[in-house]
C-alpha cells in the first residue's frame, strides 16, 4: 500500500468509462449547448429554455412522491429523527418497510444512472493495491444487507510515497465519482458474548452514507465496521528496532539482573545447589532492573498505540473530506441526481428526434445522441434511450412507435406540459375550502 499523495492528476479526455450511463454535464449547461449548436430550428430554438424547465418542473413533481415513499420507509429505522415517535412497528411491519426501503433506493439510484458493485467485487478491490497507509478488514457476516453502488468511474495517477517518503512513484488506478453505501447490521442476538457497547455501530440499525471520489481499492474503508490492521511492513518496522534496543538494554543494563534471576530460579526449581542472598544492594539491583524492563516494555506498546492511532487519523481525515451526506440526507442528493439525468434524457431524445429528417427508430437516436456527444464533447456513454423516449411518451411529446418516432413541436410540447399542471391540482367538486 501507498501513503498520502504528493500530486493527482486524471487521465483521458472526460474522465468518463464509455460503459457508464451517467451524463456527465450539468443540464443547464447542455440546455445551452443544444441551443448553440444550431440544430433546432429557429421557431424552436425561443421555446426549447421554456421547454426545459417546464419539463424540469414537471419531473420534480413526480419525483417529489417517490421522496416521501422513501422517507415513510426509512423513519423506523431513522436514528437521528428530531420529531416524536407516534407510531409503533412490529416485526411484519419493519420487515415490509425495510423491503420498500432497499426497493425504492434501488430504484432512485438506477434513476440517477448509479451503478451497482456486487460483493465480488468489493472483495477484489480488498485485494488491490491502496492509496493509503491503512490497512483494513470488514466483517461481512456481522451485516444483513448491503447495498453499494457508484457512479463516475474513471483512472486516474497519483504520485505516492512509501518506506516514509525514501520511495515515490506514480500509481493508476480506477476512481469513483460517487459510491453509495447502504448497510444494516444483524440484530445483538448475532453478536452473542461480544461486548455490544463497544462496537463502533448499534446492532440492527441501518446505514446509509454517499461519498465522492473513492478510488476502487479503498472501498472497504467505507464500512461502518472497518477495523484497522497493523500492515506487515509496520510491524516490520516497528519490531526490527524493537529488537535491536531490547538486545542492546538487555546486554547493557539488564545483565546482572537477568543472571540474578536465573540464579534464583535454579535455585527455588533445585537444578542449583547454591543459595541465593538476597540483601539490600541485591533488591535494589533487581528493583532497578525490573523498573528497566517495564519502561522499556511500556516504550514499546506506546509507540505500538501511537502507530495504531495515526492509521486511525489517517482513516478518519479521509473519510471526513469525502463524505457527502448521510442518513435521509442522502434521499434528496440522490433524488436531485435523478430528476436532473430523467431530464437530460428526455431533452436529449426530444432534441435529437425533433431535428431528425424524418422519423427515427430507437437505435438510431441512441446511436445520433452518443455520436454527438463523442464529436462535440469527446465524452462516450451509454445513453438510456428507453428512459428518454419513455418519459416522452408518458408525457405526449412523441409520437409514433418505437421503430419510427418524431417529436411534437416545442409550442405544442408546452401547451401539453402546461395542461398537465392544470390537471394535476383540480378542485374536486363538493370539497370545501
Amino acid at each position: 500500500m501507498a501513503t498520502e499523495a504528493a500530486s493527482e492528476q486524471h487521465t483521458g479526455g472526460d474522465g468518463i468509462s464509455a460503459g457508464e450511463r451517467f451524463i456527465p454535464v450539468r443540464q443547464s449547461d447542455l440546455v445551452d449547448l443544444l441551443v448553440d449548436d444550431g440544430l433546432l430550428q429557429p421557431e424552436d430554438q425561443d421555446a426549447f429554455r421554456a421547454l426545459a424547465d417546464l419539463l424540469d418542473a414537471t419531473v420534480h413533481f413526480d419525483f417529489r412522491t417517490r421522496l416521501e415513499t422513501l422517507k415513510d420507509a426509512y423513519a423506523p429505522f431513522r436514528q437521528d429523527a428530531d420529531t416524536r415517535t407516534v407510531h409503533t412497528y412490529d416485526q411484519a411491519q419493519l420487515a415490509d418497510a425495510r423491503r420498500d426501503l432497499v426497493d425504492g433506493l434501488t430504484q432512485l439510484l438506477e434513476d440517477a444512472n448509479f451503478e451497482q458493485i456486487g460483493i465480488e467485487e468489493i472483495h477484489r478491490a480488498f485485494e488491490e493495491e491502496s492509496l493509503l497507509s491503512v490497512r483494513v478488514v470488514v466483517d461481512f457476516d456481522d451485516l444483513e444487507d448491503v447495498l453499494v453502488y457508484r457512479r463516475g468511474e474513471n483512472v486516474r495517477q497519483q504520485e505516492v510515497e512509501s518506506w516514509g517518503g525514501l520511495r515515490k512513484r506514480m500509481v493508476t488506478f480506477t476512481n469513483y465519482e460517487k459510491v453509495l453505501l447502504f448497510v444494516t447490521f444483524k440484530d445483538a442476538a448475532h453478536f452473542g458474548d461480544r461486548d455490544v457497547d463497544a462496537l463502533p455501530f448499534d446492532p440492527g440499525s441501518t446505514v446509509i452514507k454517499l461519498f465522492k471520489d473513492v478510488p476502487r481499492a479503498d472501498i472497504e474503508m467505507l464500512f461502518p465496521n472497518t477495523e484497522v490492521r497493523m500492515r506487515r511492513v509496520d510491524k516490520f518496522m516497528i519490531g526490527v528496532p524493537a529488537v535491536v534496543s531490547g538486545v542492546i538494554v538487555a546486554a547493557t543494563r539488564l545483565a546482572t539482573t537477568i543472571g540474578l534471576i536465573l540464579v534464583t530460579l535454579g535455585f527455588v526449581l533445585g537444578v542449583s545447589d547454591e543459595p541465593v542472598e538476597l540483601d539490600q544492594s541485591t533488591l535494589l539491583a533487581l528493583g532497578a532492573g525490573l523498573g528497566t524492563l517495564g519502561s522499556y516494555l511500556f516504550r514499546q506498546f506506546t509507540k505500538y498505540k501511537a502507530r495504531q492511532m495515526e492509521f486511525m487519523k489517517t482513516l478518519s481525515d479521509n473519510l471526513y473530506f469525502r463524505n457527502l451526506d448521510n442518513d435521509a440526507g442522502v434521499f434528496f442528493n440522490l433524488l436531485d441526481a435523478a430528476e436532473e439525468e430523467e431530464v437530460k434524457e428526455a431533452l436529449l431524445a426530444w432534441c435529437f428526434l425533433r431535428t431528425a429528417d424524418g422519423p427515427r427508430s430507437l437505435e438510431e437516436l441512441d446511436r445520433a445522441v452518443e455520436e454527438w456527444f463523442a464529436d462535440r464533447l469527446d465524452i462516450r456513454f451509454d445513453f438510456e434511450v428507453h428512459d428518454g423516449v419513455g418519459d416522452l411518451q408518458r408525457l405526449g411529446l412523441v409520437q409514433g412507435d418505437d421503430g419510427a418516432l418524431t417529436a411534437v413541436p416545442a409550442g405544442e410540447a408546452l401547451r401539453l406540459l402546461d395542461a398537465r399542471w392544470d390537471q394535476l391540482f383540480e378542485h374536486s367538486p363538493g370539497t370545501s375550502g
